[in-house]
């Protein structure tokens, strides 16, 4: 099953978008996500929505930034790309009369319960504007090591 990296994708967008000045078009965005500009629209839709972000069409145009990112979780980001599954695993339900499959079931449900609830105020705890400042951190060790390896 192919996995959705639509979250890790739109996270870097707007942490690059905080630091572009002006707008970014979807071209642009679709340039540096390696993907077409109608998939950056369509991402971005959710978000602007709800209200992350707005959008200018024509010359000039493109997405803008409408608050700072210590006010944006990667939590509402998920819930603005529509609260796309987080596991591949499923339960069965080709025999539902079956006491196995209940009994399984169950067991398998709460374990993806507990895991999405414990996915989800991970999610909660941490900004964008936290993942701004570790991308920060890392690119100035990064800068540290190549001076002194010059």
């Amino acid at each position: 099953m192919r996995h959705d990296s639509r979250l890790s994708r739109v996270l870097h967008a707007l942490i690059h978008m905080d630091g572009h000045e002006g707008r970014a078009t979807s071209e642009t965005i679709g340039h540096m996500l390696g993907t077409n500009a109608v998939v950056v629209r369509r991402t971005m839709a959710g978000l602007r929505d709800a209200g992350y972000v707005c959008s200018d069409k024509g010359p000039g145009g493109g997405w803008t930034l409408l608050c700072p990112l210590a006010e944006i979780t990667l939590f509402d980001v998920y819930i603005a790309l529509g609260a796309p599954p987080v596991f591949a695993l499923g339960l069965a339900d080709d025999q539902p009369e079956c006491l196995v499959e209940q009994a399984v079931n169950a067991a398998v449900g709460d374990a993806l319960g507990k895991a999405a609830d414990a996915l989800m105020t991970g999610l909660k705890a941490v900004n964008l504007a936290d993942v701004a400042h570790d991308f920060e951190r890392r690119s100035k060790r990064l800068s540290r090591h190549r001076r002194s390896a010059a």
